[in-house]
């Protein structure tokens, strides 16, 4: 049954409830544990025994952080970077354009430099070179560097790693490896296919940040002191979360404490793009994921490739700040351009029909650095892994974005050995493919086959999945900072969504160009403020203003608001429905 009896809210969606096992492990955590039952809730959710939820609710890296030479190729990784950084050899490092390949560099650079080397970073063009190591560009770096790294990159690059003549190559990545390996001196990738898997949630910043705890180590055997690790875990934290890894493990102790490392405001990009984006609140994951990483992001998308590594390791903050704009005005261009892709590829996959177990769209003039965006909007909106290619010429790169519980990383890498695509591959959430114009068709039905195999397009538009109900005298201050502490919330750790029953709206308006804000309460009870944005984009802005006294029930996240020096708790409404 729909929680509430809710079978078709005012977005369309289905309201689905904590599941019975869920209320009664919700119910015996509250009754050990002391904790309000709305954080026991979200505790009960990740099958949680009250032992477990002190350490739970205090993620440490001294109680998570793994041994880095669980991995395969630590070793001779950490050995032939100390042994350039003794024999001052130049070191490129070769990185990805997004946020985890920026960060990953900036983490590189910032400690060698703290060790007294500069080393030489290289970003591609996402255009011209396209994403990943190529061979002009590893020949090059070749020919005046002794050893190159590449950074969120490089494990399915056999050709161009081969290039690298005269150069030793040390490849630090998370992306899904293939039946054989680059011939790099060592590949140090959770993800290859003769790994355990058991940190396969990493991100690329993650396994270089726990190859510099093991380099660390190995000068501690030396007498030597290495770089403070705990002032980097904020670049971390920003790509963990960016990068859509999920938020288990590990990755809670990165995000946890990265984010106390950002509040000290001691990294001068991260200063600079907080400023420039106007945050004026402690950061939290949110932060990290809707507003840094786009920005950072933006550079790799639609500018200059290497701004968001060079503004997150420069120690300048005059520099910061002048990179930090430019990141800023490229992300407003970025918006403009995605949002008309958006709108053509939404018709197309529309045309084509969203109830399979592949959301597609192709056409030729799309920016390729706007179609991951566009592809996760695209999955966003239909509940379907998506796929968005740009066409030029004979070729189309595409990207694409999964849902839980889909591997699509592991779909297009098998595409591509099945000859389907020129290249792909990618993880669990996220990938890239380049196919040949007169296979397009033909790709994208097979992988819709591969995708259905994973149980892809069984569910409906997107089911509302909530933790429990709540009243407005319920949600205060303190309660918003209890359920801080069950966080960092994101990819596989949502963050909790309860459901206000038969609300009066006391007042509902138009705010700004598409949002709601509405006040409401329950009989004889305190009322809350409530924001949605972007509801006037969909049914949820008029129906919920135009439903004069008539109660309804609604759904959201509930967080602060703090305006004037004041904090006050609102609603971030997602959904309503006639109660």
């Amino acid at each position: 049954m729909a929680y509430l009896n809710v079978e078709t809210s005012l977005t369309g969606r289905r309201w689905v409830g904590p599941a019975q096992d869920v209320e009664r492990r919700a119910e015996a955590l509250a009754q050990s544990t002391r904790l309000p039952p709305a954080v026991c809730a979200v505790l009960a959710r990740n099958k949680l025994d009250p032992a477990e939820v002190p350490g739970y609710l205090a993620p440490s890296l001294r109680d998570l952080l793994p041994d880095p030479m669980v991995l395969r190729d630590m070793e001779p990784a950490a050995e032939r970077l100390l042994q350039a950084l003794q024999a001052r050899e130049k070191i490129a490092v070769f990185a990805d354009y997004d946020v985890d390949g920026g960060a990953s560099a900036a983490l590189l650079l910032v400690w060698l430099r703290q060790m007294g080397h500069d080393a030489t970073l290289y970003v591609p063009d996402r255009i011209d070179e396209g994403y990943g190591p190529n061979e002009a560009a590893m020949e090059a770096l070749a020919q005046d560097h002794k050893l190159i790294v590449c950074v969120d990159c490089g494990t399915l690059s056999h050709g161009p790693i081969a290039a690298a003549k005269g150069a030793d190559v040390v490849v630090v990545d998370h992306h899904l490896g293939g039946e054989t390996l680059p011939p790099a001196l060592a590949v140090v990738n959770p993800n290859r296919q003769d790994e355990s898997g058991d940190l396969g949630h990493l991100c690329a910043a993650g396994v270089v940040f726990l190859l510099l705890v093991e380099m660390n180590r190995r000068l501690r055997g030396r007498e030597i002191k290495g770089p403070d690790l705990m002032a980097m875990v904020d670049l971390v934290a920003l790509a963990t979360v960016a990068d859509v890894a999920p938020l288990i493990g590990v990755n809670r102790a990165f995000v946890r404490q990265g984010l106390r490392a950002m509040s000290q405001r001691k990294r001068p990009g991260l200063v600079a793009l907080s400023d420039v984006a106007r945050v004026d609140t402690a950061l939290k994951s949110y932060h990290l994921g809707f507003v840094l990483g786009p920005r950072v992001n933006a550079g790799g998308r639609i500018g200059a490739a290497d701004l968001g590594a060079r503004l997150l390791s420069t120690t300048d903050p005059i520099e910061a700040t002048r990179i930090a704009a430019q990141l800023d005005q490229l992300n407003e261009d970025r918006r403009a351009i995605e949002a008309a892709v958006r709108e053509e590829a939404l018709a197309q996959a529309e045309y084509r029909g969203l109830d399979g177990p592949l959301v597609w769209a192709a056409a030729e003039d799309w920016h390729p650095g706007v179609i991951g965006i566009v592809a996760a909007r695209l999955k966003e909106a239909t509940n379907r892994p998506a796929v968005v290619i740009a066409l030029d010429g004979n070729e189309g790169k595409g990207s694409g974005r999964s849902v839980g519980g889909v591997d699509l990383g592991a779909a297009i890498q098998r595409l591509a050995s099945e000859g389907l695509l020129l290249k792909g591959g990618g993880h669990r959430m996220a990938a890239g493919l380049t196919v040949a114009r007169d296979q397009l068709e033909a790709a994208m039905e097979r992988l819709g086959e591969l995708l259905a195999r994973q149980g892809a397009g069984t569910g409906g538009a997107g089911d509302l999945r909530l933790d429990g109900l709540l009243m407005p005298g319920g949600a205060t201050v303190d309660l918003i900072e209890s359920l801080e502490s069950a966080g960092p919330f994101g990819q596989a750790a949502p963050a909790p969504r309860f459901a206000f029953p038969a609300m009066t709206i006391h007042d509902a308006r138009r705010v700004g160009a598409n949002h709601l804000k509405i006040r409401f309460g329950d009989l004889g009870g305190p009322n809350l403020e409530g924001i949605a944005f972007g509801a006037y984009d969909t049914a949820l802005g008029p129906a919920v203003e135009g439903a004069g006294r008539a109660k309804m029930h609604l759904a959201g996240r509930i967080d602060l608001n703090s305006y004037g020096g004041r904090n006050s708790v609102q609603l971030r409404l997602d959904d309503a429905a006639l109660a």
